[in-house]
């Protein structure tokens, strides 16, 4: 498969697919495609994980497309001012990532519920409580919220932050919260009772705009009918 990502706000990759070759995507995630692609609905991964997807929010289904009788194109546009980012998942190199944050993939790429197993990130992580596992070995497209940032942690290093701004990370990285210290900083500071603190090994990315901040942003001047 060879892609291009072109856009900046509002960024596209178009996939180009060799013959018989699979693409997995969530619902209505696809935009413009050849006509010899064609697209399939399942289940995706038995009755347990799709259980677990339905849990989540999300779709129990997952949309696939097979180039037929040649190679063939497919588009998938992000939803959001943003980036997409291609990642490579193998054995060892598995991914945690936001809810939004999946795009679209090759069929080899695993996509699971992840559930954070630490009680304090659990009841007050938000966001970050469930979130999704992408296994196996392939290509990954995924899309974030605003500009991207990464770091690099080391055994033991710590980033803190709020919970929404975490976009993906190394299935090495372990992630809980903590308090925000003071009852006048909690009272005071707008920043809320909780953060989320990211320890390494591993890879971290964080995103600079999502989306709930933005809703936050913008309700104070969206009127409600009565």
């Amino acid at each position: 498969m060879k892609y291009r990502i072109e856009g900046e706000t509002l960024p596209v990759v178009i996939c180009r697919v060799d013959e018989n070759e699979t693409l997995i995507t969530e619902k209505g995630a696809m935009s413009w495609m050849s006509p010899n692609m064609k697209m399939s609905t399942n289940a995706t991964g038995g009755l347990g994980k799709s259980l677990g997807r339905m849990f989540s929010g999300e779709s129990i289904f997952q949309n696939r497309y097979t180039a037929m009788g040649g190679s063939g194109e497919i588009a998938f546009a992000s939803s959001f001012p943003g980036c997409i980012k291609a990642v490579e998942i193998a054995p060892g190199r598995e991914m945690i990532v936001q809810k939004s944050a999946f795009l679209a993939s090759q069929s080899s790429v695993e996509l699971s519920v992840f559930f954070n197993k630490k009680i304090g990130a659990g009841l007050f992580g938000g966001e970050g409580f469930i979130m999704q596992k992408l296994s196996g070995s392939g290509l990954a497209f995924l899309e974030f919220d605003g500009h991207v940032c990464s770091y690099e942690l080391q055994q033991g290093q710590q980033l803190i932050v709020d919970t929404g701004y975490i976009a993906a990370m190394e299935a090495t990285c372990s992630m809980d919260i903590q308090s925000v210290p003071g009852m006048k900083n909690i009272l005071l500071g707008g920043e809320g009772l909780f953060n989320t603190v990211i320890s390494g090994p591993g890879k971290v990315w964080l995103q600079t705009m999502p989306i709930n901040a933005v809703a936050g942003e913008l309700s104070p001047y969206l009127t409600t009918s009565k």
